[in-house]
């Protein structure tokens, strides 16, 4: 059941405004305290066998998300609406986001304090972060804000509007289990495969508007877009990271440590490493995709059928 885009919309512009409440628990907690419940009952035994139970625990998860959203979907009308709006909310991060990668921008201009900047960046990646240096957190925070422009925005409003709070919760059930459980690593190389294959095909469309928004507002990035996304570990997450190292023409990408291992990671784009300005301009470039995605949900409302 495809949402009004006024509605959608509507719930874009309440998370801006007023992001998540941060007293209420977040629906996200909820589906993370399921994934673990079913990871510690069903990721047992053989290959085989832990792979059917994740494809079972991906349905259970995705399946109550999205069934709930369906049922308030089919009952919320009228005034009730307003209800719809409020929980389309709670799957959208634009304020997160910004809030978070601007508490990095902040740490490092005008006086770097790399400290407080590490501390800051390393809420937002999985990476080590203890000896970045000023290039290597506005990197970090510049990939993280690139990469959830898409998971956190561009997908979640995607979803929305093609499934309403059904296509919105199912998404972010997915999403969540990929972020758990959806690793090459053990204990979930084949317990995560589901997740991480369901995420991978959820996100092809979304990933790909998101790299040619952030290179639409910045006039460039698209040859860098299209040349280094396909570099990326995923199918995905290189389209809106490539498209942000061409927009800056700066470095992204290349070596990190995760848990204390080194990964070799591809780069994107063949500029310097980026500095606390680029870091500001990056967020610039992010509101102005937002702006745009919210201008192409009222151009979408006007044309609605009603």
């Amino acid at each position: 059941m495809a949402a009004d885009p006024w509605i959608v919309l509507a719930a874009a512009a309440v998370e801006g405004v007023f992001g998540y409440p941060r007293r209420l628990p977040h629906p996200v907690v909820w589906i993370g305290a399921a994934l673990r419940r079913l990871d510690a009952a069903l990721n047992r035994g053989g290959d085989v066998r832990r792979r059917l139970a994740g494809v079972l625990t991906l349905l259970i998860v995705a399946g109550l998300a999205g069934g709930a959203g369906w049922c308030l979907d089919r009952f919320l009308h009228g005034w009730a609406l307003i209800l719809t709006i409020a929980l389309g909310s709670t799957g959208l991060a634009a304020r997160s986001l910004y809030d978070h990668v601007a508490a990095v921008s902040k740490a490092l201009d005008p006086d770097t304090n790399l400290p407080a900047a590490r501390a800051a960046v390393a809420m937002i990646v999985g990476r080590d972060t203890a000896a970045l240096d000023e290039g290597g957190v506005a990197a970090a925070a510049l990939e993280s804000l690139a990469e959830s422009f898409n998971d956190g925005v561009v997908a979640p409003l995607f979803w929305f509007l093609l499934g309403g709070l059904a296509g919105l919760f199912a998404y972010k059930a997915v999403n969540t289990a990929d972020s758990m459980i959806g690793h090459r690593e053990e204990p979930y190389r084949c317990f995560g495969w589901a997740a991480a294959r369901t995420d991978d095909l959820m996100n092809l469309i979304p990933a790909r508007i998101a790299g040619g928004l952030i290179a639409l507002v910045a006039g460039r990035g698209w040859k860098v877009m299209l040349r280094d996304a396909g570099k990326h570990a995923s199918p995905n997450s290189g389209w809106p990271e490539a498209a942000m190292a061409g927009a800056l023409g700066v470095r992204l990408g290349g070596p990190a440590s995760y848990d204390g291992v080194p990964h070799d990671r591809p780069s994107f784009c063949d500029g310097p490493r980026p500095s606390v300005l680029d870091l500001t301009r990056g967020l610039g470039l992010y509101l102005r995709a937002c702006a745009v995605l919210a201008a192409a949900l009222a151009v979408g409302g006007l044309l609605w059928p009603r």
